[in-house]
């Protein structure tokens, strides 16, 4: 099922994107990316000049959010407020299908530069979350819907309008195919599961529970129908293995009958590497943040060191502040990080800039601007004032 909206551009179109004219400022021949410039081109730029299609491991994007609200930046940034001598940071002014149609654009892209085995986490809120997943079921196909996870984003709210209070919003988690890259993300055991979860303690003072040998579901070929010890498994169930496995198991010491009669295999809580993490996260957002709408830090680690190894490409083509960049670089991720708001790439430098130099890694990265912009590089500092960033579209005094 795919939304139908008015100016709706076939894929080919969208694929026929004119290409961004990029030029290096500083750091050449590094692998790291730091681009200021329209988006969708320089994505174009990526898939034509520097040859990324099907190579990017993990992209995580934060977009704007169809809120037809000014952002701004100043001394004292905050989420919930703002003085009005704060320089507008980025304009989120397209809502409604102009929104959409914005975004599916760049998400075609993103699509031909994720790897096989690659990866896109979308953060979005509750408001336009749902038809953003349309289109991301159009895009990836919905057989590569993975989660929606809800991120619990700040503390309860008690305002006085008739509903309930909004304390989440959510990511929206797709892969290429159906074999990702997947570092599974374990929690550690608190006291209260060890209590409630591992009540038995055998001779050797080991704790452990036990679950049933066997699962829902009846076999009708292969092993796992098959009797083992005389006994087949309950009627519309199957055991969990071959049976062969089982009797090894038992061999071990590993099988242990109920009162009833009933096998049941023994799980040691120091054979566990804790618990699978769920689709419900709690990462709270610094409340006086560097750049708005800038995201936890802890919360990019999580998703970098599931789904991409050392030495991935990470992608953020809305990167703001540079927080994806920073979890990147320090969990040995190689990065590409793109923005056209002149206040996020100032923000993003200089927190890219203040981190410490690794023992086995370097802290440099190549800053690529679009050519069309270079001829007021030297003048960033003069005319920083002068531009208002309406996402693809900048206006103001002069155009870049």
């Amino acid at each position: 099922m795919f939304l139908t909206y008015k100016n709706k551009k076939s894929e080919f179109e969208i694929l026929n994107t004119p290409k961004a004219n990029l030029k290096v400022i500083s750091g050449e021949d590094s692998k790291n990316k730091l681009i200021q410039g329209n988006n969708l081109a320089v994505l174009k730029s990526l898939i034509e000049d520097y040859d990324l299609k099907g190579k990017i491991d993990l992209i995580y994007i934060d977009p704007p959010f169809a809120t037809n609200t000014d952002f701004k930046i100043g001394e004292r940034t905050s989420t919930i407020s703002s003085s009005i001598l704060d320089e507008i940071a980025y304009s989120d002014t397209l809502v409604g299908a102009d929104f959409l149609e914005f975004l599916r654009e760049r998400l075609i892209l993103l699509r031909e530069l994720l790897s096989e085995r690659g990866s896109i986490y979308l953060h979005i809120d509750y408001k336009i979350g749902h038809y953003v997943k349309l289109i991301m079921d159009e895009v990836f196909g919905i057989k590569n819907f993975r989660n929606d996870i809800t991120r619990i984003k700040c503390n309860p709210k008690n305002f006085h309008r008739k509903a309930y209070g909004n304390v989440k919003d959510l990511i929206l988690f797709y892969s290429k195919d159906g074999n990702p890259i997947w570092n599974d993300p374990r929690i550690a055991f608190s006291d209260d599961d060890e209590k409630r979860l591992f009540k038995k303690t055998d001779n050797n003072g080991r704790k452990y529970t036990t679950i049933p040998l066997h699962a829902p579901g009846e076999t009708t070929n292969g092993n796992t129908g098959k009797e083992w010890r005389g006994v087949k498994p309950p009627q519309g169930r199957h055991w969990r293995t071959d049976p062969k496995i089982i009797e090894e198991w038992d061999k071990q010491g590993l099988i242990e009958w109920s009162k009833n009669d009933v096998p049941r295999k023994k799980i040691y809580i120091d054979e566990r590497d804790g618990k699978k993490t769920q689709d419900i996260w709690e990462f709270k957002d610094p409340q006086y943040p560097k750049y708005p709408t800038e995201k936890n830090l802890d919360l990019l680690k999580l998703i970098i060191n599931t789904s991409s190894n050392e030495n991935s490409i990470v992608l953020d083509c809305f990167c703001g502040s540079g927080t994806t960049l920073i979890g990147a670089q320090e969990l040995n991720r190689n990065w590409i990080g793109i923005d056209q708001s002149e206040q996020a790439i100032r923000v993003a430098k200089k927190r890219l800039d203040e981190l410490p130099m690794g023992l086995f890694s370097e802290n440099n990265y190549e800053f690529i601007i679009e050519s069309k912009n270079t001829r007021t590089v030297n003048n960033i500092k003069k005319n920083r004032h002068n531009f208002i960033w309406t996402n693809d579209k900048p206006r103001g005094k002069e155009v870049w």
